[in-house]
């Protein structure tokens, strides 16, 4: 195994190692040439955890999806037939987009591109930045094989945002928007050449000539990002903003609940089951404090269907109902409030915790996330088998850990103890004698 492939493999989480066997697999099946790229890459080598994977494949990338989706259940949530990619949710909850390895030639900015089949090495040179440029062949011949025609590796360890071409922020006016994403949640400066570049291209207006798509694309990224509040602050001292809707500015920003949510999340246990939509509940804190209008310029700026607006715009209806459950005096064990928030989709879990006037929800919310998660993250495999006699993996397994759990919140059984320490060996006898004194 490469180093490489070794760092790769520490950075995923086992949902995200299940997706990238299943989409190696297919595509060996079908003779494709694959890579991990983009921001995998990026985020691997620069220390950051890996959200989603990216790959790109010489050959038909579309059919490749449908082939991975099919065999592993996962729903084609996008298709961009032009750039011949297709973005894939897995019932895991990982998000994964296969692309097809291209060049795009742009005959003016914000153009729509001509579109040709490349090699993974003319795809690279033709991206946005250089820590985006950035592939590991998970091919059987040369697996592990890392691909950086632009030296993006180097500008990671130097903290550096640089754009590989002297158009780039031309050709594809977005990538101005995703260039200040980047600088806000890595801490990179950028290069001198690119920060002329942009102010260049703020200076002609390029801003303008960004498709309403590629606005709601880039905001779909921010509110997936670690902390959005960071990037919309820096997209509104750029004075970009406005170009999603002219009143998302100053206050309507909306960082107390953006703090809040985050103190949130340092709550939850590591290594807890909690599966969030962060899509829907960053977009509902993003135009919580908007108006009517300025929520109707938003959607029209960015061109959002429906399916793209309900998850945030119908997600404080679903909270209130889970709010109804969760204040209700049935709830008299810890396992059932345990049962009900579990179940529950996480961002409604979070909403409530960050509206809820209710105090007997918000200290079940906090227990949830300070306790009762914790407890089940404790409950091993070792520990559930030794209890039920039945083997990790068996049908009813999972049945017995979410009993043992129950049990273990409401006290009928205690954690088991810590195995006890082995004695230290008695001191060696040395030519000194006894006690290592000359007698």
């Amino acid at each position: 195994m490469s180093d490489y492939m070794f760092i790769l493999e520490s950075h995923l989480s086992p949902d995200q190692s299940s997706v990238l066997t299943a989409v190696q697999t297919a595509a060996a099946e079908a003779n494709l040439s694959l890579f991990l790229t983009g921001g995998a890459m990026r985020d691997m080598l620069g220390g950051f955890p890996i959200r989603d994977l990216d790959f790109t494949v010489e050959g038909n990338a579309l059919k490749l999806a449908k082939d991975v989706a099919k065999r592993s259940h996962a729903e084609v949530i996008s298709v961009d037939e032009l750039r011949r990619t297709a973005e894939l949710r897995f019932p895991s909850g990982v998000r994964c987009e296969i692309a097809m390895a291209r060049t795009e030639k742009y005959g003016k900015p914000g153009a729509r591109p001509q579109v040709s089949p490349a090699t993974i090495h003319e795809d690279l040179r033709g991206r946005d930045f250089t820590v985006n440029a950035i592939a590991l062949s998970l091919n059987r011949a040369s697996r592990g094989l890392m691909i950086d025609p632009t030296n993006g590796a180097s500008d990671l360890e130097r903290k550096e945002l640089r754009a590989i071409s002297n158009y780039s922020l031309y050709d594809d006016p977005v990538r101005m928007l995703r260039l200040i994403r980047l600088k806000a949640r890595m801490g990179f400066v950028i290069d001198e050449r690119t920060q002329q570049q942009l102010q260049n291209a703020r200076e002609a207006g390029m801003e303008k000539y960004i498709p309403a798509r590629a606005l709601f694309s880039e905001l779909r990224q921010i509110a997936l990002e670690p902390s959005p509040h960071d990037v919309l602050k820096s997209l509104e001292e750029e004075g970009l903003l406005k170009l999603f809707s002219p009143g998302l500015a100053g206050a309507k920003l909306n960082g107390a609940a953006f703090q809040k949510l985050a103190k949130a999340k340092a709550m939850i246990p590591f290594g807890a089951v909690f599966p969030i939509d962060w899509y829907a509940l960053s977009m509902f804190c993003i135009t919580q404090l908007l108006t009517p209008k300025e929520r109707t310029a938003l959607v029209a700026n960015t061109k959002m269907t429906k399916a793209e607006i309900e998850p945030w715009q119908k997600l404080e209806a679903r909270a209130k109902k889970l709010e109804t459950a969760a204040k209700s005096a049935r709830l008299s064990k810890a396992s059932q409030v345990y049962e009900l928030l579990r179940k529950a989709p996480g961002e409604e879990v979070l909403l409530l915790h960050l509206k809820s006037a209710q105090r007997l929800v918000q200290d079940r919310i906090k227990n949830h996330f300070t306790r009762y998660l914790a407890t089940a993250v404790e409950v091993t495999d070792a520990e559930v088998a030794e209890a039920s006699g039945l083997e990790p993996g068996s049908p009813k397994f999972a049945k017995a850990r979410d009993e043992r759990i129950a049990a273990r919140l409401d006290g009928r059984v205690r954690k088991p103890a810590p195995p006890p320490e082995p004695e230290p060996p008695p001191p060696a006898r040395g030519p000194m004698g006894r006690g290592g004194r000359f007698r």
